[in-house]
């Protein structure tokens, strides 16, 4: 089975700026089609160095996000929630600028914001209303972009936590671009089956997926099932990338919510190479 694996810029940086531009080719040396860049800070994302770099190479950008307490979609402030709207509509006018046609990530509500409760009818109608506020714009901007949410697990958000969820979401917001972002580090988590998850979304609804480890450690040397993953993909018919992604305990912003203390790999270089390596023996597997 032919797949288009792609490298997280986490695996390099935890915020991405013009002293990291050197990752865009070593991406591309390492035999990855895909980059995803994760911008947490769009107003201080290199965007113009980053086309010039891509411009030198065969991969194709697409980006994640994270909203955080004060662009949080669902508060019941108004100002909070336009900020987390005006954020994502910068951010699609990057995505734009970068010919990126997938903008995945927890960008439906603050990251780690946890209320301590089940979500509420009041909070899916906040981020509901301010999504489709999003994908309303991103459509006038660029017809084909994706917004894909992604499913992250209960310790991150109490929003979405399964592809099921997250397509009532899709349905609800109501426009074409509006797509699920699945996770497998998640997914383990949460889904009752990876298979199932794949085709409760469906070819019309998943737009995004990250092929992570149990533990967010080498691919391929844990527990998540990927040749049913794989297997799943292909009957649905999901031909966009599935990226790998890891952090660095040397992280500062992102590893209270992710909850990285121990370092999975000598480098994050060494277990995307590794991580890719091991995910395209599994993926030849399959006819």
């Amino acid at each position: 089975m032919k797949i288009n694996f792609g490298v997280d810029s986490f695996i390099w940086t935890e915020n991405f700026s013009e002293k990291d531009l050197w990752i865009i080719k070593k991406a591309d040396e390492l035999g990855f089609e895909t980059i995803d860049f994760a911008i947490a800070h769009p107003e201080t994302f290199p965007v113009e160095e980053v086309i010039n770099e891509l411009k030198q190479t065969n991969l194709t950008p697409v980006t994640t996000t994270t909203l955080d307490a004060e662009r949080n979609l669902l508060s019941d402030d108004p100002s909070v929630r336009k900020n987390g709207v005006d954020s994502l509509k910068l951010l699609v006018d990057i995505n734009k600028k970068l010919g990126s046609k997938i903008l995945g990530g927890v960008n439906y509500a603050g990251w780690g914001c946890l209320s301590g409760k089940p979500r509420t009818e009041t909070e899916w109608k906040h981020s509901v209303e301010a999504m489709r506020e999003v994908c309303e714009y991103a459509q006038t901007v660029d017809p084909e972009l994706n917004i894909c949410v992604e499913c992250v697990n209960r310790f991150e958000t109490h929003f979405l936590n399964i592809a099921e969820d997250a397509v009532k979401y899709c349905k609800d917001v109501g426009t074409n671009n509006i797509k699920v972002h699945l996770d497998c580090f998640h997914m383990i988590r949460e889904e009752k089956s990876f298979s199932g998850a794949v085709k409760t979304c469906g070819k019309e609804y998943l737009g995004y997926v990250h092929v992570n480890e149990n533990d967010r450690g080498i691919p391929g040397t844990g527990l998540v099932p990927f040749e049913e993953f794989f297997r799943a993909l292909k009957e649905i018919g999901y031909t966009g990338p599935c990226v790998i992604e890891s952090f660095d305990p040397s992280f500062e912003e992102l590893n209270s919510n992710c909850a990285i203390w121990r370092s999975f790999a000598p480098t994050g270089e060494a277990l995307a190479i590794d991580g890719l390596k091991n995910l395209k023996e599994i993926a030849e597997k399959i006819e």
